[in-house]
């Protein structure tokens, strides 16, 4: 195979297909979902082999649900998870992302005005975005973010996806090593893993048994977690101790997808580039903002979000312009042989979309490096795959586009993000990069200023922030 539609790779072994375009993801992801949903892991993450035993130098991530292979077990976690978190489910949960948004309006109108604004900004976003997915899991309020939960999920939210990157590890490029004795050179891997698995075990009981025992007390917000461990029905047929490993690694799995990656926080991020490079379009936002929600009257809510489709495109446009994840989340395997375009593709192989060749396409994004939500406005344009294809598709993206409406269109309501100056007066326009970082791509720090839109938009935010008791430090 070359350069085109789909690329072949093979990395030590290892079968890796790459789709170019949004045609061949489809044909194999989306309508051949059936032989394309299963997954490969990394072996610092899991056992390479079902013939191994579970061993104590192993994170042992294998019952979560992002990274179960294709299973009657994978089944029964989406089937949960899509009962509280479909599009209709999740309107639920409009309530809390709101306390969030308004709180986080509140963290930011105090730095506004400060220096290093990107790195407190972006920390603002990561806290406030991943504070939502934890209230959502457990029903419990993150007080700061020197608190011991929030701490602990973090802390092995990016120890796993340290573990899953093949350069940090060699047994993941070499997974014979996992036979060699604890105490060879070469092994000092497995004592890494073993005090990481300790702590991604305290990370995901110590939640769990809070909302379980809120939930038995009769006292509880709630969450997902909280309906699941109301409903016995789901789980007919398991025992108590199957019953809880299986709830509390699904509801541990919905924090890690906002805080392993910050998903949600990046896009924010990337919101305000596009901001300070494209000034007609901030205005042009909030022009539609103030038409329906009143200058400085009130903030938005879910229920204006059919009212404001100019806001709804220009998501869709952050989205394409700089795509969060380069591959549409974890990279897929294929279940069985199959052929597609005259190429055998093996079992086994790894398959991924390549969503920044997808958002280049100028046959399907005319001037892709152009900021311009109007594209949208033609039905023929697609929206970029941002959460995935298929039966892999991540089930929280309705919780997560809420997410990002609300605190997109309430961040326009009040805030100006601006192209800071030089000595001279004359506008920096800030140079937008991109720093891998496995999953995700997070763009470099870069100047700008942030000011209120005016000082009505000053006593808005004072008069509907919510839990001004948070204490979030502004420095990472």
């Amino acid at each position: 195979m070359g350069i085109g539609d789909i690329v072949y790779m093979n990395m030590m072994g290892q079968s890796l297909v790459v789709l170019n375009t949004a045609q061949a993801a489809s044909d194999l992801l989306d309508k051949r979902s059936a032989i394309y949903s299963d997954r490969v892991c990394a072996p610092m993450v899991k056992n390479p082999a079902l013939s191994l035993p579970d061993q104590p130098f192993r994170l042992d991530w294998s019952g979560f649900a992002g990274m179960l292979p294709y299973s009657d077990l994978w089944r029964r976690q989406r089937r949960r998870l899509n009962n509280w978190l479909n599009i209709r489910a999740v309107r639920q949960f409009d309530h809390l992302q709101q306390d969030v948004v308004r709180s986080m309006l509140g963290r930011i109108h105090d730095i506004s005005g400060s220096t290093e604004l990107f790195e407190k900004v972006k920390h603002q976003f990561f806290f406030a975005m991943a504070s939502a997915t934890f209230r959502l899991a457990y029903g419990y309020h993150i007080q700061s973010d020197q608190d011991p939960f929030f701490l602990d999920a973090v802390q092995a939210s990016d120890n796993l996806f340290a573990a899953t990157m093949m350069g940090n590890f060699l047994v993941n490029a070499f997974p014979a090593l996992s036979y060699i004795p604890q105490w060879l050179p070469g092994a000092g891997w497995k004592r890494i893993a073993k005090k990481w698995r300790e702590h991604k075990n305290r990370a995901v009981d110590t939640p769990y048994e809070w909302t379980k025992n809120q939930v038995a007390s009769g006292n509880f917000e709630p969450s997902v977690l909280s309906a699941l461990l109301q409903d016995e029905k789901i789980d007919q047929g398991l025992s108590q101790e199957e019953r809880d490993k299986e709830l509390k690694e699904l509801a541990y799995v919905l924090f890690l997808g906002e805080s392993g990656t910050g998903t949600s926080a990046t896009a924010l991020v990337n919101f305000v580039a596009a901001m300070v490079l494209n000034p007609e379009v901030q205005a042009k936002a909030q022009a539609e903002l103030d038409s329906v929600l009143g200058y400085a009257s009130r903030l938005p809510t879910m229920s204006d979000e059919t009212q404001l489709p100019y806001i709804r495109n220009l998501i869709l446009e952050v989205h394409r312009w700089q795509p969060v994840g380069p591959t549409g989340g974890p990279p897929h395997a294929c279940y069985q042989d199959d052929v597609y375009q005259g190429y055998n593709i093996q079992k086994g192989t790894i398959v991924m979309g390549n969503l920044w060749a997808m958002t280049r396409d100028e046959a399907v994004y005319q001037d892709p490096e152009h900021f311009n939500p109007d594209r949208f406005l033609d039905p023929n344009i697609p929206p970029v795959p941002t959460y995935g294809w298929g039966r892999r598709k991540c089930p929280g993206m309705h919780f997560a586009e809420a997410s990002l409406f609300l605190a997109i269109s309430s961040l326009l309501t009040n805030f100006n993000f601006l192209r800071k100056k030089d000595k001279e007066g004359k506008e920096i326009i800030p140079t937008i990069e991109g720093s891998c970082n496995s999953l995700a791509v997070p763009i470099k720090p870069f100047e700008f200023e942030l000011r209120l839109r005016s000082k009505d938009h000053n006593q808005l935010i004072l008069d509907n922030v919510t839990a001004k008791s948070t204490n979030v430090s502004v420095s990472k």
